[in-house]
This record gives C-alpha cells, sequence and structure tokens, in this order.
C-alpha cells in the first residue's frame, strides 16, 4: 500500500505542475482575449472576431474545472470547520468532506463522458469548433479529483488524517499563528525560558 501511495503522490505531483501550466496558459489567453475585445470595440481599425468572446468563455470554463480539481488536491475548495479542531466530530467532517469529493468526481466522469460526446454533434456558433472540447471539461475535472481525492484518502489510511492534511493541504494562516503562538507560550514556559 505504501508503494501506491508513494506512485499516486508523483503521479499527482507531475499532474499537478501540468495542470498549473496549463491554468497559467488559460488565463493568459483569457486575458488576452478580454483585452482584443475591450481594444476592437473601441477602435474601428482592429477588425472585430467574434470567436474570441466564445473561446474566452471557454478558456474560463476550463479555468474553473481544471481550479477545482487543484482545490480539491489542497482542500482549498470544500472546507466545512463546524466543530472544534482535532474532536472526533471534526475529523469525521473532514474524512466525508474527502469521500464527498471521491464521490463527485466519479460522477462527473460517469455522466460527464454522456455529456462530452453529446458536443460531438454540436458546434460553436462563431467559431463553428466542435463543443466536445469544451463539454469534456467535466470529465477532465473528474479523473483529477478522483486521483487527487485518492491519494488524500490513501494517505489518511495509511498514516492518519493529520499527516495527510500537513502534507497536502494548503498552510492555514490561522492555524500557523496558533502554532507561533503555542510555541512561544510552551518556550516561556520553559525552566530558564524568556519571561516578561
Amino acid at each position: 500500500m505504501a508503494a501506491l501511495l508513494h506512485g499516486l503522490s508523483r503521479l499527482n505531483r507531475g499532474l499537478e505542475r501540468l495542470l498549473n501550466a496549463v491554468l497559467l496558459a488559460l488565463l493568459l489567453g483569457f486575458i488576452l482575449l478580454i483585452i482584443y475585445q475591450i481594444v476592437s470595440r473601441n477602435l474601428p481599425l482592429l477588425p472585430r472576431l467574434y470567436w474570441t468572446e466564445e473561446f474566452s468563455r471557454f478558456a474560463f470554463q476550463w479555468l474553473i474545472m481544471l481550479g477545482t480539481a487543484i482545490g480539491v488536491y489542497h482542500a482549498d475548495h470544500f472546507v466545512l470547520e463546524a466543530f472544534p479542531r482535532g474532536t472526533r466530530a471534526d475529523l469525521a467532517t473532514r474524512l466525508i468532506r474527502d469521500l464527498s469529493c471521491f464521490a463527485v468526481g466519479v460522477i462527473f466522469i460517469v455522466y460527464g463522458k454522456d455529456f462530452a460526446i453529446s458536443g460531438l454533434r454540436r458546434s460553436a456558433t462563431a467559431s463553428g469548433l466542435p463543443m466536445i472540447y469544451v463539454y469534456s471539461a467535466f470529465s477532465v475535472c473528474g479523473v483529477f479529483i478522483v486521483l487527487y481525492s485518492l491519494e488524500r484518502l490513501l494517505h489518511a489510511a495509511l498514516r492518519g488524517m493529520s499527516a495527510m492534511e500537513a502534507a497536502l493541504n494548503t498552510p492555514n494562516e490561522l492555524d500557523e499563528l496558533t502554532s507561533d503562538d503555542d510555541a512561544a507560550l510552551a518556550a516561556s514556559e520553559q525552566p530558564g525560558g524568556p519571561r516578561s
């Protein structure tokens, strides 16, 4: 099991780097297309390219779906903090969150496949692009969510929830401040430690 976790972790880290590059390219393309739309409306010498509106919308949709997958990986997207940290209820809600994300990923794959295939019969109005390229975002997002959730769940099963969150979650500023305060308090209580 540890070898499976190690392999899945390496795969997911590589996929995350790839996703970050794709997201950066999509964001840059989105911004450039929007800028062109604004400038072409105000400068009559530039041709109006109607496909830029479609492509900017498509880039935005892919940004949302791929960003969601990374948010699931680092617990930035779906977070529920209703109970005191470390209690059984808190651990249960965090486990349910990861299981729910896994289930949503499976749903995206299963139903997203049919949705993507329906895009073969449709095309974008201005550009003529087959809509499968847009509709497949749900299936692709589902694959990433399943892989990332699987790593989170496997990591929690083998090493515990706290170790998994320390390794995968985006650091929380409030947790860092609390741990710094706890460390300072512990140092002041040590014999010979700083006193105020």
